[in-house]
């Protein structure tokens, strides 16, 4: 993809770079009590080997915000604390090793409070994501516009901006989410039209995986293809390892994203003659391991499988009558022929002296 994002200011997250530029990052958030250091860090853990750039947790009471410290000494990822309603609680996390802050400013309301969060951060050289969506907006920009459309959202965002630069606050980055798809979108567009610093996307409360994903690829996907966007958290109920999956796809889709295996399928009919949707999971567990860049295509018969699995790094493509015979290509060329029983172990084989 040769589209270039809109060059935003840059934000440094524990010596990750957001903006200006840099990689678009991925970001996910911690489900577990943060209070309960243990099982905080292990699920950071689990979202770090996933593939996770930063990670965000809930600091809702003083012992979640204790908690940062301890979390903070057994992670790598960068930390992030989201804060609501009380200021006092984000100054505490930042003092435990939060390195980066997510605020809503429709529930912090005064303005001493809002200088004190600035002046806090600015002295930890701690970034802070002005976190807009639907249900934090003032009550006076709900009775300008009616509900939360997306001038609403952006006009919440630039006089919450203004109002960190009044205190020489600029470590900023900026998110305008909504759940419905379409508003998400035009906020987004809006706020980069405005706005030079980074842009967050997301589609908040997006649902469960399979919906969340869709609304997530679209909302997420479209603006990257606009070039809007340096970090991006799909949000998704449950398991927050399956946001990164889903991350990395909608980037990969985009060309965002080249890391690990990149597993090109035919969606099957009756021309099918191996067991297609067995051979792309055991070929998945068995490189889940891989970051080398690297583009399989696994189709299931003779009609668009051998071409395909050309154009791919290496691919495989049914054959024979009964599918007992499947073609392996590697960088265009045919490598070899194998029987049905052996095709699954040839290709990982295959694949694994590729990367090595």
């Amino acid at each position: 993809m040769d589209f270039m994002n809109k060059l935003t200011r840059q934000v440094t997250v524990k010596g990750i770079k957001i903006g200006g530029g840099a990689p678009v990052t991925i970001q996910s958030m911690t489900n577990t009590d943060t209070a309960d250091a243990e099982k905080t860090i292990a699920q950071i853990q689990q979202l770090e080997q996933a593939g996770c750039d930063i990670v965000r947790a809930s600091v809702y009471n003083a012992e979640a915000a204790l908690a940062f410290r301890k979390i903070k000494e057994n992670i790598s990822l960068p930390l992030v604390a989201d804060v609501h309603f009380d200021h006092r609680l984000a100054i505490s996390a930042i003092e435990n090793g939060a390195d980066k802050l997510r605020i809503n400013p429709g529930n912090i309301t005064k303005e001493e409070y809002i200088k004190l969060l600035a002046d806090c951060a600015k002295a930890h050289k701690v970034p802070i994501r002005i976190g807009v969506n639907a249900g934090s907006l003032s009550k006076t920009i709900l009775a300008k516009y009616g509900h939360a459309t997306p001038q609403a959202l952006v006009e919440s965002a630039l006089e919450n901006i203004a109002l960190l630069e009044k205190y020489s606050f600029y470590d900023i980055v900026v998110s305008v989410k909504v759940s419905d798809v379409k508003k998400m979108t035009e906020s987004y567009m809006l706020m980069s039209a405005v706005c030079d610093y980074p842009l967050h996307l997301g589609v908040t409360e997006a649902g469960t995986v399979e919906l969340g994903t869709v609304k997530s690829a679209i909302g997420i996907g479209s603006l990257l293809l606009q070039g809007i966007g340096d970090t991006i958290r799909v949000s998704l109920t449950g398991d927050p390892v399956n946001e990164i999956k889903a991350a990395q796809n909608i980037l990969r889709s985009v060309g965002l994203y080249n890391k690990g295996i990149e597993i090109i399928s035919c969606p099957t009919c009756a021309r099918t003659c191996i067991p297609l949707e067995a051979i792309i999971a055991e070929v998945e567990v068995a490189t889940a391991h891989i970051i080398t860049p690297l583009k399989v295509a696994i189709m299931g018969c003779v009609v668009n499988g051998p071409g395909e699995a050309k154009e791919a790094d290496i691919g495989l493509a049914g054959g024979g009558g009964n599918g007992e015979k499947a073609a392996i290509f590697k960088k265009g060329q045919l490598l070899c022929t194998v029987e049905q029983e052996y095709m699954v172990a040839t290709l990982i084989k295959e694949i694994n002296n590729m990367v090595k």
